[in-house]
């Protein structure tokens, strides 16, 4: 399978490769999906649910229509906001299971849907903790992926927003000066990043050294230790027989999914 067949497979999973993103003018919205979730607690509700819990009732507390709408056509960007997506479906599943973890959650899921956020991962991971990040630094590292292609203006928003979602991660701290940090990975933002894994393919001990555990600031060794609590907690499961571990997911894969990951495979 060549890269634009894969690209093509993932997506049907809620993978994106669009050359676009949402943080040519937004953040992860980490507080406007905290507040929308809360308000809209079934796991099974539709996607014209949190439409009308954003438009007609007004959850997020936005002055126009118009602001009401863009709010939600920028979430459903970055989430989906579908039930049927499976990257969505599994991101509530550990919301509500692991609230210590929603901030990692949230930049896993925008992480596998924003091209350009997505890009930046290796300019912020490469820097050791301590390291002050400069913002116009980050403008040139985007600049360099597509020459010309942002105007200085969305160049210094972008860059904003991309250090905002990795400031909310744990990634950095700081307001006006951003520093490096090391984020905390959670057992339900570890059972996440390997089930992303095992989606595109990964299986076995290699889910361990994924990029998805790697955004995640955590050693393979700690990353096992978390997968095994939440094995434990029966979010996932995962079994050990001397250096070989196997980890599947039960709880999160429907019957035509696992179809479609046999089929890959």
């Amino acid at each position: 399978m060549d890269l634009t067949e894969k690209n093509k497979y993932l997506s049907r999973f809620g993978f994106s490769f669009e050359r676009g993103g949402a943080h040519t003018s937004r953040t992860m919205m980490l507080e406007d999906l905290r507040v929308l979730l809360s308000h809209v607690e079934r796991s099974d509700a539709e996607k014209d649910s949190y439409l009308q819990a954003i438009m007609d009732e007004n959850c997020l507390g936005k002055r126009s229509a118009k602001t009401r709408m863009l709010t939600y056509r920028h979430l459903v960007e970055l989430y989906s906001l579908d039930k049927n997506n499976v990257l969505f479906r599994t991101l509530l599943y550990f919301w509500h299971r692991d609230v210590d973890g929603q901030p990692l959650l949230a930049m896993l899921c925008v992480y596998a849907r924003d091209t350009i956020f997505r890009s930046s991962a290796q300019f912020i991971l490469k820097c050791p903790e301590g390291a002050v990040i400069q913002r116009e630094s980050l403008e040139d590292y985007i600049d360099a992926q597509e020459p010309g292609r942002f105007s200085n203006a969305t160049l210094k928003s972008t860059a904003q927003n991309i250090n905002s979602t990795w400031t909310k991660s744990g990634h950095l701290q700081g307001r006006s000066k951003k520093v490096r940090s090391c984020a905390r990975a959670t057992a339900g933002s570890v059972a996440y990043a390997l089930f992303l894994g095992y989606l595109t393919g990964v299986r076995g001990n290699l889910l361990f050294q994924t990029e998805y555990i790697k955004i995640l600031d955590c050693s393979c060794m700690k990353a096992v230790e978390l997968a095994e609590e939440a094995s434990c907690k029966g979010w996932i499961s995962v079994k050990r027989v001397g250096d070989v571990i196997e980890v599947l997911f039960p709880n999160l894969i429907k019957q035509e999914e696992m179809e479609r990951l046999c089929e890959q495979n």
